[in-house]
């Protein structure tokens, strides 16, 4: 049995917040409208709790959280590079960021120009940050957020999977930049629990205490 103690022993967990920009001339990107509300709020959770905490953002209107490291990307090879250097040091990673799938094979060097005919972009797949993470977990905690509009309940199952994480909390694009949100939480193994709509502040304390509770699991 695990004493709460135990649960409390510091951790250093890597959080990921906001999205990520790819940019396909020198002033236009493709992005996704995530906020960053949750991640922040998971970083000022675990820190008041006594832990060390390393916080990737990418691009958002929100204060730095005090007390923790802040890391400052744009793009998806930028967060990458970042989470593969906090890495090795953590034993959690709580990813909440919205990475882009996509980025434009190649950036023009100049602000491409309005013409009055059809411009085709391919769009080469990004890195998928979780599931490298993934294959070199080792003894550590995995967490991953799952945004879905259809299917969702698969999809979110099929990514823990995939990625080999402990726990995944799914929700939805009702929960984008608001303040409450509601979750679904699966663990490794495990069966669906329903979390019932509460601040993002109060759901980050949840999602942090399960956090030390898989880790003092597994470093028993």
């Amino acid at each position: 049995m695990i004493s709460p103690r135990q649960e409390r022993a510091p951790m250093r967990i890597l959080v990921t917040a906001g999205p990520t920009r790819e940019f396909f001339d020198t002033v236009r990107f493709i992005s996704n409208p995530s906020s960053g509300k949750m991640g922040y709020a998971l970083a000022r959770a675990a820190r008041r709790r006594g832990h060390d905490v390393v916080l990737v953002s990418g691009p958002v209107a929100l204060k730095p959280v005090e007390g923790v490291e802040m890391v400052h990307v744009v793009s998806a090879a930028e967060m990458s590079c970042a989470c593969k250097d906090a890495f090795a040091g953590c034993d959690a990673v709580v990813m909440t960021a919205a990475v882009c799938d996509y980025r434009p094979e190649y950036r023009l060097d100049h602000k491409l120009k309005k013409r009055a005919r059809m411009r085709p972009m391919k769009l080469l797949p990004t890195e998928d940050i979780l599931g490298a993470l993934g294959r070199r977990k080792g003894r550590r905690v995995l967490i991953g957020f799952a945004m879905e509009d259809h299917s969702a309940r698969p999809n979110a199952e099929s990514k823990l999977r995939r990625k080999r994480l402990d726990a995944i909390l799914l929700n939805g694009p009702e929960n984008i930049g608001g303040n409450r949100a509601s979750m679904e939480l699966l663990l490794a193994g495990g069966e669906w629990e329903t979390w019932p709509a509460a601040s993002k502040n109060t759901l980050a304390t949840r999602v942090i205490q399960l956090t030390e509770r898989l880790v003092a699991e597994r470093r028993t």
